[in-house]
């Protein structure tokens, strides 16, 4: 996401370009953070620890010269005197997320938040007032930024407690698979993914890669309806996907090698797979609308099948995959249509 578009990051920092917030001069956390201009201008010579679970925006994190990790842990309570978060829409993952914003804030410290008018700014203002009550809040680029006043114990304790729980992993789909809010489709199974799966044919045999993985349904789908698949490599770029990922498929439907591997396909995957499955993603963490992801997701499982590889890719019926497929693949055909989506059989043609 450009920088220059990405209206919630240049709103958050509002309060402190205007002078409304003092920088700390200890450190601060940036919790779901964004890479972008607004943060570099105002993190420049400040210690700031940015929290990203999203491998491409973690990436850009790093390379921007940024401490970044997937999770701050336990052991960073009570450090910092300024938390900044850019929400994210899962009403019930925000409010998780503003929960554990107070146990990483020291006494006398801040919490920034904004989201666009779009993805909840107005009930996450109000979210936010009920527990820690509002130090103020502005609005600009169709945004919403608020804050807390000086933490002084004043927030509801026991409200915390409860909203930091609504984030925890807990069984979906009578037990078959663990799940957590804000992962996509997260407390039920995906249509597009569930036309995909009932549409394997069960000859599918060799090395396999499910790409955009989420929380593994479709691959342990793969696994149960294909026993010929002899090994597998979940691809996600979202840590909190992976590692349900990782639980859901610690106990595979029989032996067999499984990668769990926290990638951004787009950047390329490793060669050599005979099946390849997926249902990609259209947009990003932050909501913009990226076609292109899906495109490029074809044309690196592409690159990364063998000859007569075969993909099996499902999306919603007006998104434009038909001309990477064209241009990638020896043989595509239409599998079926349901629902407003398409599954898409595409065979490796070529040399190797």
């Amino acid at each position: 996401m450009a920088a220059r578009d990405d209206a919630p990051l240049q709103t958050l920092f509002l309060p402190l370009s205007q002078g409304l917030l003092r920088w700390p001069q200890g450190p601060a956390a940036f919790l779901r953070a964004r890479d972008g201009w607004p943060l570099r201008e105002q993190a420049q010579g400040r210690e700031v620890i940015c929290e990203q679970s999203f491998a491409p925006f973690a990436q850009a994190l790093e390379a921007g010269g940024f401490e970044v990790a997937a999770e701050l842990g336990a052991e960073q309570a009570g450090r910092y005197a300024l938390v900044l978060i850019l929400p994210p829409r899962q009403r019930d993952e925000a409010r998780a997320l503003f929960a554990r914003a107070l146990t990483l804030l020291a006494p006398g410290g801040v919490i920034v938040a904004c989201q666009h008018n779009d993805e909840g700014a107005r009930s996450g203002e109000g979210d936010f007032k009920q527990l820690t009550g509002l130090g103020g809040s502005l609005t600009k680029h169709h945004c919403r930024v608020y804050w807390s006043a000086p933490a002084a114990g004043q927030h509801d304790e026991a409200l915390a407690k409860r909203w930091a729980a609504l984030d925890t992993p807990r069984p979906i789909l009578g037990g078959r698979f663990i799940s957590r809010p804000g992962v996509f489709a997260w407390d039920r199974t995906d249509p597009a993914s569930v036309l995909l799966a009932e549409h394997l044919p069960a000859d599918l045999a060799g090395r396999a890669a499910d790409l955009g993985a989420g929380y593994g349904y479709l691959s342990r789908e793969l696994l149960e309806r294909c026993p010929a698949i002899s090994a597998l490599d979940l691809y996600e770029a979202e840590g909190r996907a992976l590692d349900l990922a990782r639980f859901n498929l610690a106990e595979p439907p029989r032996a067999l090698p499984v990668q769990f591997l926290w990638r951004d396909v787009t950047a390329g995957i490793e060669p050599g797979y005979d099946v390849i499955i997926s249902n990609p993603p259209f947009h990003t963490p932050s909501r913009e609308n990226r076609p292109d992801i899906g495109q490029r997701f074809i044309a690196v499982a592409a690159q990364a099948l063998k000859r007569g590889g075969r993909l099996f890719v499902v999306a919603n019926r007006h998104l434009p995959y038909e001309n990477v497929l064209n241009d990638s693949f020896g043989t595509v055909r239409v599998v079926t249509e349901r629902d407003g989506f398409k599954l898409i059989e595409a065979v490796r043609g070529g040399s190797r």
